[in-house]
């Protein structure tokens, strides 16, 4: 074998490998446009007896929306892993397919703008993975995030555009026009908390300050756990939104304990919101009202907040273990608010255990890929960035799912890519962008290396074979 036959057979790997990732995905985004459309099929038969007239519409259009993805990432993250877009697209279309079912059953109109906010998604998710070309850009601007999470925190409570909804005054409204900052403030603060443990990643570790005759760990940094936590009550009393305060701090203490992996931080921040949730479940009414529900949901209360969760159980055991049948369940009639925090439920008696599996499955594969591309990354930063973006998705599918089966009190949070609502959508959309945006860079590396491998194993061989 020539030199310059080497370098070509050489030059050739990378370029090959990237294809057969993209190739991959183009692949499962197909199948998941398939599985999409099957279930939406199904669900009109089940609801009108002859076959849908849009079938074919809906099928371009999904392929479509892929497509414009797939291409984006062709362009921009051609090393990243191949799964992560394939299963947003598969969680998103399933919950579009649940919502037109609740529509049907309650003769609302939620579908055609959650279809609207998911072609938003996607051009937010091409627009971030454009404007954010190295994940190290981000590190730059760390106080500048920071500004931005507080600002966007803030917003609802401003007299003239904060607008309160089921007593959670998370919203902003301008005209007919809402919209959840709330949303999108999760994952500056997920990139600030990064660039900030990263930078103090050795004095949060290392014991530097001395008691006595033993070296202990600066108490400095404690104080900035406590500022989350009292940042969280403090967001909790004035938005009365506790899923957010125990995403916020469940996020915090998770990359802490990543940084340090010192198990002491974990029991503090697992003391802390135990004392918060205490404070709150005693002066806030709306997390003792849903603490109440969670001990006993068959107590009467006022409006009987317990219903909810009744009917949802109701409806998760009539589906049993191959569901009623899309289009035929009752809890898309009789639970309140189905499609946003309850759509679950609806999914798990329409679908089933196997169905609700298959949704649960998809977020620990979610979340798997996530971690691994956080253990890949290429800087301390990028790695610990993965992580909290990780842990926003799995905790929040978590919380929600939770709730649900009465494990934890309902926080109110969305099932992301599944339940309805447009800011968590493209919020979640951007977030799995800056995902495969580090995804991209480790993958790089790791191709990288591997060119660098394969050369110096041909050099040895070429060696060997002309006798050197």
């Amino acid at each position: 074998m020539s030199a310059t036959t080497l370098r070509t057979s050489t030059s050739r790997r990378p370029h090959r490998a990237f294809k057969a990732r993209r190739r991959t995905e183009l692949g499962l985004l197909v199948a998941a446009s398939a599985i999409v459309v099957a279930a939406y099929t199904l669900m009109i038969l089940g609801n009108t007896k002859s076959p849908p007239a849009d079938v074919i519409p809906l099928m371009i259009i999904m392929l479509s929306l892929g497509g414009v993805a797939h291409i984006a990432n062709r362009i921009f993250v051609p090393n990243a892993v191949a799964v992560v877009l394939p299963i947003a697209f598969l969680l998103n279309g399933l919950g579009y397919v649940m919502i037109v079912r609740i529509d049907l059953a309650n003769d609302s109109n939620f579908a055609p703008l959650q279809a609207a906010w998911t072609a938003g998604g996607v051009a937010a998710y091409v627009l971030t993975l454009a404007v954010i070309r190295r994940s190290r850009d981000l590190d730059r601007y760390r106080y500048l995030l920071l500004a931005g999470a507080v600002i966007l925190l803030l917003l609802p409570l401003a007299p003239h555009f904060g607008q309160s909804i089921r007593g959670a005054r998370l919203w902003i409204h301008f005209g007919q026009f809402s919209f959840q900052p709330v949303e999108l403030a999760k994952i500056v603060l997920a990139i600030f908390f990064a660039s900030y443990f990263a930078e103090k990643r050795e004095l949060l570790t290392i014991p530097t300050a001395r008691f006595g005759n033993h070296l202990v760990l600066d108490p400095r940094p404690l104080a900035t756990i406590g500022l989350a936590w009292v940042f969280a009550i403090g967001v909790m009393s004035l938005e009365h939104d506790i899923g957010f305060s125990a995403m916020l701090f469940t996020l915090f203490i998770g990359l802490l304990w990543v940084t340090t992996g010192r198990t002491g931080y974990l029991v503090l921040g697992v003391v802390l919101f135990a004392v918060g949730a205490y404070l709150a479940s005693h002066f806030f009414s709306q997390t003792h009202i849903r603490v109440e529900t969670w001990l006993d949901p068959n107590k009467v209360l006022p409006k009987d907040p317990g219903g909810q969760v009744r009917m949802a159980w109701y409806a998760l055991g009539s589906g049993g273990i191959g569901g009623s049948g899309l289009g035929l369940g009752f809890g898309a009639y009789k639970i309140p608010e189905p499609n946003t925090d309850f759509i679950f439920s609806v999914l798990g008696e329409e679908m089933g255990l196997l169905g609700s599996t298959m949704v649960v499955a998809a977020y620990l594969l979610l979340v798997g890929t996530g971690l691994r591309i956080a253990q890949a990354a290429r800087s301390e930063f990028a790695k610990l960035t993965a992580a909290g973006l990780t842990m926003i998705i799995g905790f929040q599918a978590f919380f929600i799912m939770a709730g649900i089966v009465r494990l934890l009190p309902l926080t109110g949070v969305s099932l992301p890519f599944v339940a309805y609502g447009g800011s968590a959508l493209v919020a979640n959309y951007v977030l799995i962008a800056l995902l495969m945006r580090i995804s991209d860079e480790g993958g790089a590396a790791v191709d990288t290396a591997d060119q660098t491998q394969f050369e110096k194993s041909q050099e040895r061989r070429e060696r060997l074979l002309s006798g050197g």
